[in-house]
């Protein structure tokens, strides 16, 4: 008898076994359906071999790369149009870790009302420090004390001085909106943070990216001056990579009643 070539074998087949890695995605482990039905069920699970399973939750949707073009196309309509309605804004920036009783907390406190009483809308980040004193300052002069706050984990988001605000996500959109229509910036003693923001106005300020005639005002020369210093010895007498009269955007002075007076020469700007 012919064996039958379409009949099923019969022979024992040992199963293949995936190797398996510390870590992986996969649906062993998920939970049977509680009789209440109101517990969580997950579409993924984490597995590590002899640790045991645990819940993989997918980030929300609002963390798609796509959904956070929109967010931030809507930061900065939000921001421009909040700026529309200031007029004559000064823009602070220093350290959030400035102390009441330092002596910058009180300078930024005294410029802040300076300005106020001359007319202009103090801004800063609506923080604590260097931001707390410049907008009570303006806040005990009477005048428009705003603050363009950040989600920051660790730090106090807004003082209470601040009488006109706007939140920012995004540390980017919120420096934008600080630069985009001061007509003058002071920057008091600060951190990496304020460095980065001095820079990059000047930087733009160099380029004519930003009007030529927008003073950046840098408040304490004994902070300052050993910047200044390398600034116009390694960036300029000894590379040349920067010119001369890009050392004339900073202005270096030891008082608020300096910084009024270099304030009160400047114009207001259009956004």
């Amino acid at each position: 008898m012919q064996p039958n070539p379409f009949a099923k074998t019969h022979m024992k087949q040992t199963p293949r076994q995936k190797p398996q890695r510390p870590f992986y995605k996969s649906s062993i482990g998920k939970p049977e359906s509680s009789a209440q039905g109101n517990e969580k069920r997950f579409v993924s699970w984490i597995c590590d071999p002899g640790k045991g399973c645990v819940p993989y939750e997918k980030p929300s949707f609002t963390e798609n790369v796509y959904w956070r073009i929109f967010r931030i196309m809507a930061e900065f309509i939000e921001g421009f149009e909040f700026l529309s309605k200031l007029h004559n804004e000064v823009t602070f920036f220093g350290s959030a870790r400035t102390k009441p009783d330092s002596p910058y907390y009180h300078l930024a406190h005294k410029l802040g009302k300076l300005c106020a009483e001359a007319g202009y809308s103090v801004i800063t980040g609506g923080g604590p420090g260097i931001m707390e004193a410049g907008n009570k300052g303006a806040f005990d002069g009477g005048g428009e004390s705003v603050g363009l706050d950040i989600e920051l984990p660790m730090e106090q988001r807004r003082n209470q001085y601040v009488t006109r605000a706007i939140g920012f996500h995004y540390f980017f959109t919120r420096k934008v909106m600080l630069s985009a229509s001061a007509q003058a910036y002071v920057f008091f003693p600060g951190g990496f943070g304020t460095l980065d923001e001095a820079t990059e106005i000047i930087a733009l300020i160099q380029t004519g990216k930003s009007p030529k005639n927008i003073p950046c005002i840098f408040m304490g020369r004994d902070f300052w001056e050993p910047f200044i210093a390398w600034v116009r010895e390694y960036l300029f007498e000894k590379n040349a990579y920067v010119n001369k009269e890009d050392l004339n955007i900073i202005r270096v002075v030891d008082t608020p009643e300096e910084a009024i007076e270099i304030i009160k020469k400047t114009q207001e700007r259009d956004l």
